[in-house]
């Protein structure tokens, strides 16, 4: 128990299954998918879908993070239509998921307020810069991504919410001390073992292998000796990433580009403002502000009547307060008011989406640009990506026209773009090498075209600016091999499996006469144990641990009896002498331990928590579960 306990809290796997569950895609549009539309479900939940388009915007985000933490290794698993149907099924697990939280955590009446919404953006190490939160970069990366302020808070709440569930659950988790003393117990218990080793390979040089089961072998198993259909291939590589490096930008190049593109370089005006809002449109609404006005204007502190009055509870406390902006960020009705005003000016009333708003200016941050110096290194690299992309898109181009109009060899279009034909061995569709593993490639080298015809491929993208033309060079069927090719083979292999049987056998033979208390076997066969050794629990063998502490406590000082096989798949007999158990002190609550049992405990009651609410809910994967025509 305590390896299975160790194991499962330390595991990636169950780090993995937690951050599936607990983490959500921030920038991926997360709550999005909450809202269904009439387009085609993913999967749907009671009466909730997720549509087949943000399932696909989830899925590529999630692959686009996968392939930049593996990189070539998660492009070879890609290849596997199997492990892409798997992960695609996992990310859609995990979206139905978070539905099946968030529904539960409004069944429970959970709520996320404005406030911990606020504290936790302003928090928010991306939103940051030298420590401190930066409206800029707030705003910025917000616009990158596709969020208004608005959208990007309502997805936090979301997000927040489901965390507030998940985390209660896991909260709730305590382990008590005598269960915390029993399993250090457990893991401080010791071990006396001796070891037997039964040599395979002995037994493997006296084993028969008759012609007559050779054959039979190889007529009986023809899938093990079948050659796949392979090819041996010539292919193009072109990659912007490598044109980067080749490409000179000059110091009259970058000044000129830094002349025309000032505003790029330099901070937007800014505003500072506070305001007041009533919600609604009507006139009652309209009516409250003017009165509101007619108040500042008589000489009301504008922050105390923020804090009274604005239904605005996210800035009221802060006496109406918000964060620097520029324009493009707010409303525009809003935005048009508070350009106009002067330091310290209060506007009118002023009418948007969200109702009625008083502003009052603050404060003013003027443009500025940054000196040539502070931005030469982010202008020579723009640049170089600029021009990279330009002829990367012109060689692509000279590259797809020529190996069209030559389709008899790459030989013509590698010099048209001045790269390298490249070649490989004979290959199978299941073992292709480097960027030929990518599934668009392989469907187009074995495609009628390039496998039968022999033509080139059309330029076939595998990644951003990445393409890659193909031709096949020779071809062989699959085939079952030639006995005669694999006889020395198919005997090893037979004789192997006699060996491991007879090592099997014996090893069988002298532990039931071990058991019976036959001790003169040992003599009979020229063996003996080795001396004997204490043993923890995280022994430097892991399989003769494991084997060791899963046999009895030796009763009245008789030896307990396993097997195992050691690294180089040799019979190893383990023999268990005595069972040392330790001193145990009560374990603190507060302890490693403790923690690990706990986080066991939570990760176990989210997995139940989550099937119980799939198993009362209904969910369905259209798409999914649609049969195949």
């Amino acid at each position: 128990m305590m390896e299975r306990m160790r194991e499962g809290a330390s595991s990636i796997w169950v780090k993995i299954i937690l951050g599936l569950i607990i983490l959500s895609f921030v920038f991926a549009g997360v709550g999005s998918y909450l809202a269904g539309g009439s387009e085609q479900a993913a999967a749907k939940i009671d009466d909730r879908e997720i549509s087949q388009r943000e399932f696909e915007q989830a899925y590529q985000n999630e692959r686009n993070r996968m392939q930049s933490q593996l990189g070539e290794y998660f492009t070879t698993l890609m290849g596997d239509p199997a492990y892409v149907q798997q992960f695609r099924r996992s990310v859609l697990d995990r979206m139905v998921n978070d539905v099946l939280v968030e529904q539960r955590a409004k069944e429970l009446g959970l709520r996320i307020s404005d406030e911990q919404i606020r504290s936790s953006i302003v928090s928010m190490p991306e939103f940051q810069r030298d420590g401190k939160f930066d409206n800029e970069v707030y705003n910025t990366l917000l616009r990158r991504s596709g969020f208004t302020p608005e959208m990007f808070a309502e997805s936090m709440r979301t997000d927040m919410l489901r965390q507030q569930l998940l985390t209660a659950i896991q909260g709730s988790d305590f382990a008590l001390g005598n269960e915390l003393a029993a399993l250090t117990k457990l893991e401080k218990q010791q071990r006396v073992i001796r070891s037997l080793t039964l040599d395979v390979a002995e037994f493997q040089k006296n084993a028969d292998v008759s012609e007559e089961a050779i054959q039979a072998f190889y007529d009986q198993n023809p899938q093990m000796f079948t050659r796949p259909d392979q090819v041996k291939v010539a292919y193009i590589e072109l990659s912007g990433e490598g044109l980067k490096t080749t490409l000179d930008i000059s110091e009259d190049d970058a000044k000129a580009f830094y002349a025309e593109n000032q505003a790029k370089f330099g901070t937007a005006e800014q505003r500072l403002a506070s305001h007041i809002l009533i919600q609604g449109d009507s006139s009652d609404a309209k009516a409250k502000a003017d009165a509101l006005l007619a108040e500042l204007n008589g000489g009301a502190d504008f922050a105390q009547l923020a804090e009274s009055s604005s239904d605005d509870t996210f800035s009221a406390k802060e006496g109406g307060k918000l964060d620097w902006f520029e324009r493009g960020v707010m409303d525009p009705a809003f935005e048009d008011a508070a350009f106009a005003l002067n330091k310290g000016e209060i506007s009118a009333v002023v009418q948007t989406s969200f109702g009625y708003h008083i502003i009052k200016l603050d404060d003013i941050k003027a443009s500025k640009v940054k000196p040539f110096a502070n931005v030469h290194d982010e202008i020579v690299a723009e640049l170089r990506e600029q021009r990279a992309a330009e002829e990367f898109y012109d060689l692509q181009t000279q590259l797809a026209e020529t190996a069209f109009e030559m389709p008899d060899s790459l030989d013509d279009a590698a010099a048209a773009v001045d790269a390298e034909v490249q070649t490989t061995d004979f290959f199978a569709q299941n073992d292709a090498p480097g960027v030929l593993a990518n599934p668009a490639v392989m469907q187009a080298v074995f495609s009628p075209e390039v496998r039968e015809d022999g033509l080139n491929s059309d330029v076939i993208e595998i990644g951003p600016e990445h393409v890659v033309v193909v031709r096949v060079e020779d071809a062989r069927d699959e085939m079952v091999l030639p006995f005669d090719e694999v006889s020395d083979s198919v005997k090893q292999q037979l004789a192997a499996q006699q060996g491991e049987q007879a090592a099997q056998a014996k090893a069988d033979e002298i532990i039931a006469a071990l058991r019976d208390g036959k001790t003169d076997i040992l003599e009979t066969e020229s063996l003996s144990f080795s001396d004997a050794q204490t043993i923890s629990r995280s022994g430097a063998d892991r399989m003769v641990a494991q084997v060791a502490y899963g046999l009895a406590k030796p009763v009245d000082s008789k030896a307990v009896y396993g097997m195992t096989r050691d690294m180089s798949g040799n019979v190893l007999i383990i023999a268990l002498d005595e069972v040392i158990e330790a001193d145990v002190e009560q374990v603190a609550s507060d302890s490693q331990l403790a923690t690990q049992v706990e986080q066991m405990n939570a990760q176990q009651d989210v997995m139940a928590t989550l099937k119980v609410l799939r198993n009362t809910a209904e969910v369905s994967y259209p798409t999914l579960d649609a049969p195949a025509n």
